[in-house]
């Protein structure tokens, strides 16, 4: 699909949920409804030196720019690719002296790209950034404040010379980037690496249950001319088919809460109430509430669970204390405590379960216990099956990761199960061509190359040991 082409998508008024995009014709199960590049984008303060500016790559060693020491790129292509959006940002960082924080930031990237393009949408872009909803006037006081204060660094930063604009105009984009900023992952999809604005993704609606999926293509900056280079964009996919004239819709956040704090958290970050179908009929809350069936000393009573509840919510808390401090052996002591609290008392799709699997998971891999860590992920991958969409991008990573993990541990029939699991979704979700699918196609191959090694030594042996009876 031609980037920016929206022959598949149209706006229309969706009523109490406001604008939203639909379907102009039929469309497959992983189909690229429309791809967008990002009218503007920014790297996250945290990862600016570890992370290409233009690509958002993840990488070990970047090219820094010159002039303000800030900007890093993968190498001289992709900073040229990146100085039309970079040169102003440039010149303002050098003049201030200092770096303001990534909002201040994309908000600057966002009034600089309005100034280039007079305001006015392009073509391709059903409507200008500054139609955008901003919901400040929805915004709690301590939320108003905060944006006052970035406002106020963001006149600071603002290049001398330039236009002046009203402080509403001002808190009008940051209220923008608030509600409509789309989180962009690394090249391995697990890391939240940055933030974008992409004005045709903005109005694409929020269902729990979605029929799309969202992915960031870096682009193929490989080419020596940056003017061969292809774009870093959005890919809005289909998850399973689409019939025209249906609403195209993503999920806001993680499926993985109850359809009360989904709700909540959508009002706290996004201002509008669900009414999806799985919100109002809570569909599988009692799947992530449930208690384990009965065990070795029958069902457990409403007690037992309610008390087991609590201590794993106190245990989560301290495990996630323990994480900030790097203290992994007491994450390690705390999971393995708590999942012996839980045996037999939570259904192995219990919120608490699967969040205490997750940890142990992650802190037994960096403690390279490979063979307890693919024990867990198997657990944790059999309760996220039950509850995710079974072309969710979530289910294939967490499919993928516990894929890797068997690999680590040298059970390569396991893992090349999982792996090729966790293929057939991010083949919907990501596409052929993105780098986690294709690093999961070499996984793959690779799994089945050990897997057939191992079948012929095991083929091998049996022969010598028929041959041994018989003498």
């Amino acid at each position: 699909m031609t980037v920016g082409n929206m022959e598949s998508a149209e706006l229309f008024d969706g009523g109490i949920k406001g604008r939203g995009l639909r379907a102009t014709k039929e469309i497959s199960t992983g189909e690229v409804v429309f791809a967008e590049p990002s009218y503007s984008a920014v790297v996250f303060d945290s990862f600016a030196s570890q992370v290409c500016h233009s690509c958002f790559r993840h990488q070990a060693q970047l090219h820094r720019c010159g002039q303000c020491k800030f900007a890093h790129y993968c190498n001289r292509t992709c900073q040229t690719a990146c100085w039309e959006e970079h040169k102003q940002e440039c010149q303002a960082i050098r003049k201030l002296g200092t770096v303001p924080g990534d909002k201040v930031r994309l908000a600057a990237r966002v009034m600089w790209r309005i100034h280039k393009d007079t305001g006015v949408a392009s073509d391709s872009q059903l409507l200008s950034v500054e139609e955008l909803e901003d919901h400040v006037a929805d915004l709690p006081e301590d939320h108003l404040k905060r944006i006052d204060t970035d406002v106020h660094v963001f006149l600071q930063y603002w290049s001398c010379g330039r236009t002046k604009h009203s402080l509403d105009e001002i808190a009008h984009i940051f209220g923008i980037i608030k509600c409509n900023g789309f989180t962009l992952s690394d090249q391995r999809g697990l890391k939240a690496v940055g933030v974008g604005l992409f004005p045709n993704l903005c109005l694409v609606n929020h269902d729990c249950w979605p029929n799309c999926s969202v992915v960031l293509n870096h682009g193929n900056h490989s080419a020596t001319n940056s003017a061969l280079h292809s774009k870093r964009r959005i890919e809005l996919r289909a998850l399973r088919k689409i019939c025209e004239g249906e609403e195209l819709t993503v999920s806001y956040v993680d499926f993985l809460d109850t359809s009360a704090e989904r709700q909540r958290k959508l009002k706290e970050h996004f201002y509008f109430e669900c009414t999806c179908e799985h919100c109002r009929q809570h569909i599988k809350d009692d799947l992530m509430t449930a208690a384990a069936a009965d065990g070795p000393g029958g069902k457990p009573s409403a007690d037992q669970v309610q008390e087991v509840t609590a201590f794993s919510q106190e245990c989560l808390e301290k495990i996630e204390r323990s994480l900030m401090d790097k203290d992994f052996q007491e994450v390690r002591m705390l999971c393995s405590k708590c999942l012996e609290k839980q045996k037999n008392l939570l259904a192995d799709t219990h919120l608490h379960h699967l969040r205490v699997l997750s940890a142990a998971v992650e802190v037994l891999s960096y403690l390279r216990c490979f063979s307890e860590a693919a024990a867990y992920a198997r657990r944790m991958v059999q309760g996220y099956t039950k509850l995710y969409h079974p072309n969710s991008a979530q289910l294939g990573i967490a499919v993928m990761r516990a894929g890797v993990t068997h690999l680590q541990a040298g059970m390569i029939e396991m893992a090349h199960e999982l792996i090729c699991k966790a293929y057939r979704i991010l083949l919907v979700t990501h596409g052929p061509n993105h780098s986690v699918t294709r690093d999961l196609e070499a996984m793959r191959r690779q799994t089945e190359v050990e897997l057939k090694l191992l079948k012929q030594d095991e083929s091998a042996c049996q022969v010598r040991s028929d041959a041994a009876l018989k003498k």
